[in-house]
């Protein structure tokens, strides 16, 4: 394995993203973030997030569209509920990789179907050769080639999420 980005530039880089969205959305706003995968980095930009001046609260949604293979199917679903009382309220709605776009274009139009306020975008890594569908993502960590990744919440067949950089699999 080949270390992408350390746990040192990762933090760098959550505290600054962290400044960047408190400029931009209200103090108070709820995090959704897409499970499994960007659990590690909601948790940290949630503390940089307070570190910022915001006071976000959090929730999750979980989605699968992998299995155990390297390549999404491009079929999402849903495993379990929205959250609740999400109605009217600002949402910053967090993934792991915007690749395909499928994952998170899903997950912001069932939000919006729980006719959220104002929805935000973020993720962490964004692989643009990858795109399948139009989507604009508003806050991004990282931009990357097309490589397998995991580390830092990221898994491939649930495994390498508890690294705290982030790593291609060569």
């Amino acid at each position: 394995m080949r270390i992408l980005f350390t746990a040192a530039e990762i933090a760098a880089r959550v505290e600054a993203l962290a400044a960047e969205i408190a400029r931009m959305l209200p103090a108070e706003f709820v995090m959704v973030g897409l499970l499994k995968g960007a659990a590690v980095f909601v948790a940290d930009l949630a503390r940089a997030l307070d570190g910022a001046g915001a006071c976000p609260e959090i929730e999750f949604m979980r989605l699968a569209s992998y299995g155990s293979a390297k390549e999404s199917s491009g079929v999402v679903q849903l495993i379990g509920d929205v959250p609740a009382n999400l109605a009217g309220r600002p949402v910053l709605l967090i993934d792991d990789i915007f690749d395909t776009g499928h994952s998170i274009a899903y997950a912001a139009a069932e939000l919006r179907r729980c006719q959220v306020g104002k929805l935000w975008t973020c993720a962490l890594l964004d692989k643009p050769q990858r795109r399948q569908i139009a989507f604009a993502i508003d806050f991004v960590g990282f931009s990357v080639a097309d490589l397998f990744v995991v580390g830092y919440g990221i898994d491939y067949a649930e495994k390498y999420r508890h690294l705290p950089y982030i790593g291609v699999v060569e």
